[in-house]
């Protein structure tokens, strides 16, 4: 039985300001860290084979502090991020497979970069509730398939997200590797609603907390047999 581990980045610099991020590409704050390094004491427990990130260094800070401060099975092996670009300063080292036994090949991906929220990044949301109306909002953050000015839906988002889910990631669980995802609110969210087979009108509801680890049960079929959340 393989372990698929999900975490929302930690607390960022843009979050703690009530600004949309999308992919303008900020770093954690302290409070951000301190969640990530909690999520690694709670997924501990687990050894992993394989991790997945974004592009975004939010998502990649998380997945280095989960994968080097926890201090059980998850902890054992050193973290090696892989890089897909052919840059000749790498000299080939962004190749480097690494001994399986003492390292976590960990692949970063834009498919799971956060949702593109187009013209309303950087801006504050409480601002343009004001200007816009609170619904109108909420329904540009949380809707499934309606897009803010310029930016993705969730629908969008899930165009990108799953597909690379399906082949990439799944490919690993249906082995028996436990992996692990540290992502975006939204990227998480389009995994979630097939995992959990919620409807278009269910996913607006789900919320993800920064740094708080969602662990899944996936049997050999692919098949989820078991959920908790690690609040």
């Amino acid at each position: 039985m393989a372990k698929l581990i999900l975490v929302r980045h930690g607390q960022s610099t843009w979050n703690a300001a009530n600004r949309f991020t999308g992919w303008v590409d900020v770093p954690l704050n302290q409070v951000g860290r301190t969640e990530a390094i909690a999520a690694a004491k709670k997924i501990s427990p687990y050894p992993i084979d394989v991790g997945f990130t974004s592009m975004l260094v939010r998502a990649i800070e998380t997945t280095a502090i989960c994968l080097t401060q926890c201090e059980g099975a998850c902890g054992t092996k050193s973290p090696i991020f892989k890089h897909d670009d052919d840059d000749p300063n790498w000299h080939g080292w962004d190749k480097y497979d690494g001994d399986k036994s003492q390292e976590v090949p960990i692949f970063l991906s834009s498919c799971l970069d956060e949702r593109y929220y187009g013209d309303l990044q950087g801006k504050n949301k409480a601002e343009l509730a004001e200007k816009y109306g609170k619904e109108q909002v909420h329904m540009w953050r949380r809707s499934f398939s309606i897009r803010p000015p310029g930016g993705e839906s969730l629908e969008d988002t899930a165009k990108r997200t799953l597909p690379y889910f399906r082949s990439r990631i799944l490919t690993h669980l249906k082995h028996g590797d436990n992996v692990i995802v540290a992502a975006h609110g939204n990227s998480l969210r389009s995994i979630i609603m097939e995992l959990d087979q919620l409807s278009e009108e269910e996913v607006p509801k789900l919320e993800l907390a920064t740094g708080i680890p969602t662990v899944y049960d996936i049997n050999e079929e692919g098949k989820v047999v078991g959920k908790e959340i690690m609040d």
